[in-house]
């Protein structure tokens, strides 16, 4: 495929810069489909600069780090190394888990174990998480300290559980966490040796890290920024780099659009999961939509089905899209001033749902198609 000029799909550059028009700094925009390839940019790298984000720059990809490390963990099923219905306390018996959490639940976030990063429940009450998830200045301050996996899930196990495991669904960090430390306690090998022998390297994601505690992002990259009030007034820092360790195989990965399109096509097309496994990544909970690593969403008669998984914070975000044969697919990269209000994410996620309208339906949306 060729990459094409951005005057030869003026209607994806005016989608992408309605994105920034609802206040994102810059967007990155890669579309493969029928028509070849497509790559164009909107906004700015850097706040203050007028050049704009870069084609494939490096970005924070947050929670699609889960559809990585959800094929990791499925690719040990599919050796037998372990059971997708096996009790994850088997595998990790020092955490004293509830012996009806499955390895599936975890993938499905149906354990019902409490979410790290802090839970919002149904009545509007909020359960506070680590401190690392603490806005404002506290946040700021404390961007750099190094955490542990297990200390993540040893502070999720001291709170109370969200529901019984397998009775309902809630969107948890700690259950990939988990799917971390299984990989690891299943193979003797940290998760991103793993990620890099299983994954990166045979399908040459040389822009793809999984960083650790380090907390660098390979050039060229946009800046991710953070808001916050200290003493009564307005303050805008350069967040973009941070220890990532807090969020774990929850969210911690880098990687591009290109590598994102890559990995995510080869994923849908078969080439990292036999058939079997890849049927149950992709059937998804009635309630939310989720499948094991990935979502699954009904864009209606003129989009059909999408598997997705999408990942922010912090001021850098992704978006990973497929048709379920991989013939079209969307990623993107976003770079944004973040703030504990989450002021942009109303007017982002209209901006967001019309682009992937653009991409998979042609501009034309079903009105009874999800939106979330």
């Amino acid at each position: 495929m060729t990459i094409t000029l951005s005057e030869d799909r003026p209607e994806l550059q005016k989608a992408i810069q309605e994105i920034v028009d609802s206040g994102i700094a810059g967007v990155s925009l890669r579309v493969h489909d029928e028509r070849g390839q497509w790559v164009g940019s909107a906004g700015v790298r850097e706040l203050g600069e007028a050049g704009r984000p870069p084609a494939d720059g490096h970005v924070r990809i947050g929670s699609n780090t889960k559809t990585f490390t959800a094929t990791l963990v499925l690719q040990l099923v599919a050796e037998g190394r372990i059971g997708l219905d096996t009790p994850v306390a088997d595998y990790l018996p020092a955490f004293g888990l509830d012996r009806r959490i499955t390895v599936r639940m975890l993938l499905q976030h149906t354990s019902g174990v409490f979410n790290f990063t802090g839970e919002l429940y149904d009545d509007g009450t909020v359960a506070r998480g680590i401190p690392a998830t603490i806005s404002g200045k506290e946040w700021v301050d404390n961007r750099f300290k190094t955490y542990r996996p297990e200390e993540l899930v040893r502070l999720a196990l001291s709170k109370p559980a969200r529901f019984e495991p397998g009775t309902d669904w809630s969107y948890s960090n700690t259950n990939y966490v988990l799917a971390r430390l299984l990989v690891e306690e299943t193979t003797g090998r940290s998760c991103a040796e793993q990620t890099q022998e299983r994954i990166l390297g045979p399908l040459g994601l040389s822009g793809t890290v999984v960083p650790g505690a380090s907390p660098e992002i390979p050039e060229p990259h946009a800046h991710a920024y953070y808001r916050y009030e200290d003493g009564g007034q307005q303050k805008t820092v350069d967040v973009t780099r941070h220890d990532p360790s807090w969020i774990s195989a929850g969210g911690d990965m880098i990687s591009t659009t290109q590598d994102l399109h890559t990995f995510l096509s080869a994923l849908v097309c078969g080439e990292l999961l036999p058939a079997p496994l890849l049927a149950e990544m992709r059937e998804p909970h009635p309630k939310s939509g989720f499948g094991l690593g990935l979502r699954v969403e009904d864009l209606g008669p003129a989009g059909g089905t999408v598997l997705f998984h999408n990942g922010g914070y912090g001021g850098h975000a992704a978006l990973m899209y497929s048709t379920p044969d991989g013939s079209k697919t969307l990623t993107a990269a976003l770079n944004y001033v973040d703030d504990a209000a989450m002021s942009l994410a109303g007017s982002f996620l209209k901006a967001q749902q019309k682009l992937v309208n653009e991409v998979f339906c042609g501009g034309r949306a079903d009105p009874a198609a999800p939106t979330g």
